[in-house]
């Protein structure tokens, strides 16, 4: 019979659709499992750097549904944000045209590929009855005081025409355009991510089925730091004090200077004194057009302002006030206090300024000497008055109370993450709903009006004002609350929000009346695997579950985190790069499904490699997929008149070469299972599924009696279950030619029987000093004894060890022997 996998793969596709084969409800008498990969922006064609997401979750979602499981697989488009809008930009057509082009021929790609999705579950971000539940969250965030508006100095994309989140800059460049981003001052929305900090890292502990590398980059991100903050008294003319945070409290008296961030409060205030043409004013013009890598990564610069503070333990002490470009205002107060003595970064900035370095502790048993270098280690406080003598780490705890009894400091928890800015200057998002009223102020739009729609045919080039603040038919409306004239939001909420929640969704996408029904959600919810990208550990991961916790104390849902277990995918590399449209090495599906069938595409990228780690694609791998698929099919419809016939076996009864095959089977059952459920190492699972088809082919090359027929029929009936969730198209084919009525992907998953895993023989390498020099296939229950007397009678041992003296034999059990001789 001819693999013909074309009419196959569309055959099988057309008759799972119509036969609704995947799509699931609540069944309260199956235990729920939800695989969820990470939704893709509709911004293009699926390459095969994408697919290998999608495959992986299709495999572990057709194993839980043969494992009992009722198995909810959903897909959907986040369709907001920056990439569409750019591509469409490049196009000159809306965005919502590119969109709906885009998630058409992607959803084409995917059921192509066989992935086993509830298409009916199907949500696209962009569609206003997704984005009215956005937009009715973000007002329940403002009734609790989590969304709020502010001016701040935000990070500014020239090229994009606005806002990025911090997490949006990557070592001073826009994630998405590359572009090197400035600082704008601006008027702003947030979430307060910051009253969810500690929750967000405590409850890091209960991600025990997370990657650890995940959890470390959440950690660094939130950043969590104990230390103490500090009040420093200005003096005159300057009025009120300057806050610094710091961690080493045990230091405070080798402070020479405190260095500003240009972004200070304070500087406006020298500014005005000093004027803005003095040298100083030049010198903060200088640092405000340099980037922040620059500015933490090129030569330090700094300059004195002239004023000074006092110490708050020192009363006769004076500390000079300093600005400096390395200091950056979103870290602690946008002041640090410089111990050059302590730290390697004020050491390096003291010694090219001239400035005090003043060592306050030393090395415990040294006497002080002339510093080259930074001392920060632990020590005996030196030069700190009254503290003289401490152990440092006591010292820290003595300063922090002194400070704390005089007034001038107190300890505090501080953390690296700032709120999270999520409103944009652009055109493809939600409105933010909120009205503008002069006589009412800031007005949220009722619930009974969302969703607040986001107007179409308008002009949605970039540029400031932003494009709906420009749009007169969108932003003039009237106050809900005295009817009076007013104005909407311009700004657009940043696409992570969308995605911050859109797994929730997945549980009642339909739902017009509320969220999601209290029903569904706890009956599906939480994820059970999520997959994806390394890329978004401390992005969407953190805001998905800060959505998650503020939504557990609304008392949406019954837990407080989304996804229980994670899994991050290796990325597909051609030519030694990152598969991407800009270098030019994107491989399709549509050209390999072409030439080679889905289940081949399908079965190279699960078996190239272990899935977290990164492959290089290869056109001969997926060459020799499609041939091993070619020699599975070979091996069945062969053998139709076995699988035809109605045969029996007993295990008593059975020949060598049937209890052979039978072992093998059961050898590769628990193979396959526990390397899909413990390690996602498909790789070795279609190797153990690879090594069970050879054996099958010596097993019928000479010719089989009943008995024998009937392990070979359940050997391949179970080959062919086991290879169903890597190649679906292929095996529903030979289950239905092997006479089976029902589909492949509702059979039970076999289970394998401990008795044939027990192996009576094993093969022993023999080595003579170090180099391999025979094999033995040798019972496993003989003793070492017997085993090296075995191996010392044959030939090929006896020519080589001959007139030698043998110094020792080392015997590694059921492995190999190795014969040391001289």
């Amino acid at each position: 019979m001819e693999y013909d996998f074309k009419e196959i793969e569309e055959k099988w596709q057309k008759r799972w659709d119509a036969e609704k084969l995947y799509n699931r409800e609540i069944n309260p008498d199956k235990p729920k499992y939800y695989v969820l990969e990470m939704y893709p922006y509709p911004s293009g064609e699926i390459h095969m750097g994408h697919v290998k997401n999608y495959i992986i979750g299709d495999v572990v979602a057709r194993y839980m549904n043969m494992q009992g499981y009722n198995v909810l697989h959903p897909i959907g488009w986040d369709s907001f944000g920056l990439p569409t809008e750019n591509a469409a930009l490049e196009r000159g057509i809306p965005p919502a045209k590119w969109n709906k082009e885009c998630i058409a021929k992607m959803k084409q790609q995917l059921v192509r590929l066989g992935i086993s999705y509830d298409w009916r579950r199907e949500i696209n971000t962009a569609d206003p009855l997704y984005y009215k539940w956005t937009q009715w969250l973000f007002l329940k965030f403002y009734e609790r005081g989590l969304a709020y508006r502010k001016k701040a100095e935000v990070n500014w994309c020239p090229n994009c025409s606005t806002v990025l989140a911090n997490e949006q800059v990557i070592d001073g460049f826009c994630e998405r355009c590359s572009s090197l981003t400035t600082k704008k001052e601006l008027e702003q929305w947030f979430f307060k991510i910051t009253d969810y900090a500690e929750r967000l890292l405590e409850d890091l502990k209960l991600l025990s089925k997370w990657p650890e590398r995940v959890k470390i980059m959440q950690e660094n991100w939130i950043g969590k730091s104990k230390g103490v903050e500090i009040k420093f008294p200005l003096l005159p003319p300057l009025t009120g004090e300057i806050t610094v945070f710091t961690t080493r409290p045990d230091t405070l008296f080798g402070v020479t200077s405190l260095m500003l961030a240009i972004e200070h409060p304070l500087v406006k205030e020298i500014l005005n004194i000093v004027g803005e043409d003095s040298p100083l004013g030049e010198f903060i013009k200088n640092i405000r057009s340099q980037s922040t890598l620059t500015r933490v990564t090129t030569e330090k610069l700094g300059m004195s302002t002239g004023f000074f503070a006092r110490h708050p333990l020192s009363v006769n002490k004076t500390i000079p006030i300093w600005i400096a470009n390395y200091v950056l205002p979103e870290y602690g107060t946008g002041a640090v206090m410089a111990v050059p003595a302590h730290d390697e970064r004020d050491f390096e900035f003291a010694v090219k300024y001239s400035l005090p370095i003043v060592e306050v502790i030393s090395p415990v048993g040294k006497e002080s000497e002339k510093l080259l270098s930074a001392y920060t280690e632990p020590g005996i406080m030196i030069n700190s008055n009254k503290f003289n003598g401490m152990n440092s780490e006591e010292a820290k705890e003595a300063i922090a109370d002194e400070l704390e009894r005089q007034g001038l400091g107190n300890r505090k928890i501080n953390y690296k993450i700032r709120d999270w800015c999520f409103s944009r200057q652009r055109y493809w998002g939600a409105p933010i709903p909120i009205i503008y009223c002069d006589k009412c102020g800031l007005v949220p739009v009722p619930e009974a009006e969302l969703p607040v729609l986001l107007p179409e045919n308008i002009d949605f080039s970039p540029g400031w004002p932003a494009p709906l603040a420009r749009c007169k038919e969108f932003i003039n409306t009237t106050c809900p609350n005295c009817g009076g004239q007013a104005v909407r939001e311009g700004d657009t909420m940043d696409t992570f929000v969308f995605s911050a929640w859109y797994f929730l969704r997945f549980s009642d996408p339909q739902n017009k009346e509320e969220i999601f029904s209290p029903q569904n959600i706890n009956y599906w919810l939480p994820v059970d695997q999520y997959i994806g990208g390394i890329e978004h550990a401390t992005v969407h991961l953190v805001y998905a579950r800060f959505f998650t916790k503020v939504m557990f104390d609304m008392g949406l849902i019954k837990f407080s985190e989304p996804f229980t277990r994670l899994f991050t995918q290796g990325m597909i590399y051609k030519d030694g790069a990152k598969m991407s449209k800009s270098k030019g090495n994107v491989v399709t599906p549509d050209t390999i499904n072409d030439r080679f069938g889905v289940d081949a595409s399908r079965m190279f990228i699960l078996f190239v490699g272990p899935p977290e780690q990164d492959a290089e694609w290869s056109d001969r791998g997926v060459e020799g997929a499609s041939r091993f698929l070619r020699r599975v099919w070979r091996i069945i419809t062969e053998n139709l008149n076995i699988f035809k016939e109605k045969l029996s076996y007993t295990e008593e009864t059975l020949t060598p070469k049937g209890e052979k095959l039978l072992k093998k089977l059961h050898q590769t059952i628990k193979k396959v299972t526990e390397d899909i459920e413990k390690y996602f190492h498909f790789n070795t699972a279609i190797a153990a599924i690879m090594e069970l088809v050879n054996e099958m082919y010596s097993y019928s090359a000479s010719p089989l009696n009943n008995e024998e027929k009937a392990v070979f029929k359940e050997a391949g009936e179970n080959l062919i279950i086991m290879l169903s969730p890597f190649a679906p198209h292929i095996t529903e084919e030979l289950w239905h030619i092997i006479g089976k009525t029902t589909s492949v992907h509702l059979q039970t998953w076999p289970k394998w029987k401990e008795k044939f895993l027990k192996e009576e023989e094993f093969l022993l390498v023999v080595q003579i000093n170090g180099k391999v020099r025979d094999r033995l296939i040798l019972p496993v229950n003989a003793t070492e004894e017997e085993i090296i007397e075995r191996v010392l009678s044959q030939p090929k041992v006896v020519a080589l060890i001959q007139n030698k003296e043998i110094i020792n034999t080392i015997y590694v059990p059921h492995k190999l022997i190795n014969i040391v001789v001289k």
